[in-house]
């Protein structure tokens, strides 16, 4: 640390005080700037996995990565993917790297990513204009929550509405009834994250554990690729 200046060590000093930056991690954190280091700090504080985000067969490249980057925006760090008829390769003109901060799951059928969320305490609510679907405005935010969304044509499939908890809609004034995928996707993660973050309280966001290991990653992600593979091979000892 004695290379640091005083105004970094300030800067810093919450890091150090709770574990984020140590001895054993110095190799890593002394290539970066300190600025970024409490960047990632201040945005993990931020972060939750109480809400999360499933897409099923979001096709359009430019759609997976607004998706992605609507998600990374708003603090949600948890993206599941259920492939459809082409891969998953979202617009890096469009995802403007927001998948390097997120953690994204892909799943081989929706059935399987849908019990293992349930598995998991989420409750599934499914972006579907039908008779029983309530205003987003409604929806009970008290437990965790996965929003699912659909194909740009097809929709959700029936079985994915089958297993999911309730439909919701996004209510609109004008002669259209539904919203792009992405736009839909972005709407209602502004909404969904504003009141949960205000009904949840602390539960909300990441625990330590968690944001520790998601800030190791991140300060891996942030140095050059070659530094990073030399890291890993042990090139550059802690």
């Amino acid at each position: 640390m004695e290379h640091l200046e005083e105004q970094d060590l300030a800067m810093l000093e919450p890091l150090f005080f709770e574990g984020y930056l140590h001895e054993n991690n110095q190799h890593i954190w002394e290539m970066i700037l300190p600025k970024r280091l409490r960047r990632m700090y201040d945005i993990l504080n931020k972060r939750t996995e109480y809400i999360s985000v499933l897409t099923e067969a979001v096709d359009d490249g430019h759609n997976q990565a607004a998706i992605l980057r609507s998600a990374e925006a708003f603090g949600v760090q948890n993206v599941h993917i259920v492939t459809g008829k082409t891969p998953f390769d979202p617009s890096r003109s469009i995802s403007k790297s927001a998948d390097s901060w997120l953690t994204l799951k892909k799943h081989q059928t929706i059935e399987g990513a849908i019990h293992e969320l349930k598995n998991g305490g989420y409750q599934i609510l499914a972006s579907n204009l039908s008779k029983d679907a309530v205003p987003i405005q409604e929806i009970d935010v008290s437990r965790p929550t996965v929003l699912l969304f659909g194909n740009e044509q097809s929709g959700i499939s029936e079985k994915a509405l089958e297993l999911s908890d309730q439909d919701f809609i996004i209510p609109m004034e004008g002669f259209m009834q539904s919203f792009n995928v992405s736009v839909a996707a972005a709407l209602s993660l502004y909404e969904v994250t504003k009141r949960a973050r205000e009904q949840a309280g602390d539960i909300y966001f990441l625990n330590e554990a968690r944001k520790k290991e998601l800030y190791h990653q991140w300060m891996m992600k942030t140095l050059n690729p070659r530094v990073r593979k030399m890291v890993k091979a042990g090139k550059i000892p802690g």
